[in-house]
């Protein structure tokens, strides 16, 4: 008998019953070629147009233009001294990986080569359930409070009249939520631009927690290191491939992997006690500041290399859905604000993006074995809806009659006393002594780097409002005076 794999696909409905021919339509008529009524008994015709309405799901708010890619996890250094989690210990154990770099704030049809922050998501597949890490290409963020996520977002965005992007909205709001200028000079820097995804590094910018069964665990911070370099893009070559090469990046990334020469990056830690924290001269759950390396240096880890293009580009990135809030046993969250909003935020996302299933779709489901019976139902449910066991949540103080028990990880408490009450962080001359250490100790040590950094704020301040040249003058002044009188120069020259 002819295997069913060889054989010429039958076109069928997508409940499997075949039709006859892919390009007819039915009609009611006299004979003639010409006339005739369409009829909504053509269940092939109603099927295909209906689809073709629905086959774009709601692009994302932020993060919407990406590129991704297929890959693999290795350890090559031991840390069981920080974790219990398993896709971390023993060297050579390997994970499945899922990589998604994107653009922030342009639409998914935009330039690949624009100035930007790039998320870099990455979602490892382990036996103890998905690991995601929601990362950014630069280590520090613009805000701290989450309250001001939406409205950041929204100035680096369209304006609501003109459907423009608008300088001005883009100053009048960091001019005044100043605690971003660190982040600011990142992005503004030759680091705004990267060559490709290749060379993109990625920062957790939050603090997080490594634990181990014991109960013990660390601070840290994660950085993945381009094993390509840092390597970077001039803003006039950007311009030019955003108009001549607007896909360029994915076309670097696919191509890369498509002739073997599989991109890698390096995953360091670094990691602090609970005791150093209280004592530290920077608040560690605050996204604006970074941890000095020289007060606590990169700790490798393993490598991470992707080696697999996407079979379908939509089945495997774009519904691909990422939060922080996704971790395995191991690895714990911290009292960053930040970082506890966005656990809510980015799986509230992806239920309206894709649905309240969405776990279930196959490049976000786990290879690990998953039984929540309590959370079943709802729209395009997949997994078999575990049938007839029970959909209710039992209490724990009596024996388990039927079922299974509840596992309850560690609990890590970190710094919870306090009170309740309103709350908005302030802008401090302790917010500038980062930035002022990038301009001075980073910036200072390149050549030209710094003058890039005028340049290219002055481009894009300058075709703001005059009335936010003077504040963005004095923020700037806060870093360095010879910064904010050279901004100022800048600006005015061009006048």
């Amino acid at each position: 008998m002819e295997s069913i794999k060889t054989k010429t696909p039958v076109y069928t409905l997508a409940e499997g019953c075949p039709y006859a021919d892919a390009a007819t339509a039915q009609r009611f008529s006299d004979g003639s070629p010409v006339k005739g009524l369409m009829l909504l008994q053509d269940t092939q015709l109603i099927e295909v147009l209906a689809h073709f309405s629905r086959e774009r799901i709601p692009e994302r708010v932020v993060h919407a233009r990406a590129v991704g890619a297929l890959g693999e996890f290795e350890v090559t250094h031991d840390i069981s001294h920080l974790t219990s989690a398993k896709f971390l210990n023993g060297i050579g154990t390997k994970s499945k990986t899922l990589l998604r770099v994107s653009t922030v704030g342009p639409e998914r049809g935009s330039a690949e080569t624009v100035r930007d922050v790039r998320g870099w998501a990455l979602k490892i597949f382990t036996e103890e359930g998905n690991q995601d890490f929601v990362f950014n290409d630069i280590p520090v963020f613009f805000v701290r409070d989450p309250i001001k996520f939406p409205s950041l977002n929204r100035s680096h965005k369209r304006h609501p009249a003109t459907n423009l992007v608008d300088n001005t909205m883009f100053w009048d709001f960091h001019t005044n939520n100043q605690e971003g200028t660190h982040a600011l000079m990142h992005l503004f820097s030759g680091r705004g631009i990267p060559k490709s995804v290749r060379y993109v590094n990625g920062y957790s910018g939050h603090t997080y927690k490594l634990t181990k069964d014991d109960g013990t665990f660390h601070y840290v911070k994660f950085h993945f290191k381009s094993n390509q370099g840092n390597t970077n893009m001039s803003p006039d070559e950007a311009a030019r491939l955003a108009g001549a090469d607007p896909d360029n990046h994915t076309a670097d990334l696919y191509n890369a992997i498509a002739d073997g020469n599989f991109p890698s990056w390096t995953l360091y830690v670094q990691a602090m006690t609970p005791q150093q924290a209280e004592h530290y001269r920077w608040n560690i759950f605050d996204m604006t500041q970074v941890w000095p390396h020289a007060d606590f240096p990169l700790q490798p880890v393993g490598t991470l290399t992707m080696n697999k293009n996407p079979q379908n580009y939509f089945a495997d990135i774009e519904q691909a859905a990422f939060s922080p809030s996704t971790m395995v046993p191991g690895v714990a969250p911290s009292a960053d604000p930040i970082f506890q909003a966005r656990m809510f935020a980015y799986p509230d996302a992806a239920r309206y993006r894709l649905g309240v299933n969405y776990q279930q779709l196959p490049c976000n489901r786990p290879v690990a074995p998953v039984y929540n019976p309590y959370q079943r139902d709802g729209f395009a449910t997949i997994n078999g809806n575990y049938g007839g066991d029970p959909n209710y949540v039992r209490s724990a103080l009596r024996p388990v009659t039927f079922g299974c028990p509840s596992s309850a990880a560690a609990a890590h408490d970190t710094w919870v006393r306090g009170t309740v009450a309103s709350y908005t962080s302030e802008v401090t001359d302790e917010d500038f002594v980062q930035a002022r250490m990038f301009w001075d100790n980073v910036l200072g040590r390149q050549e030209g780097q710094q003058e890039s950094l005028v340049r290219n704020l002055a481009g894009h301040l300058g075709a703001a409002d005059k009335l936010l040249w003077e504040p963005a003058f004095e923020m700037f002044s806060r870093v360095s005076p010879k910064l904010g009188e050279d901004l100022r120069k800048a600006v005015l020259a061009m006048v």
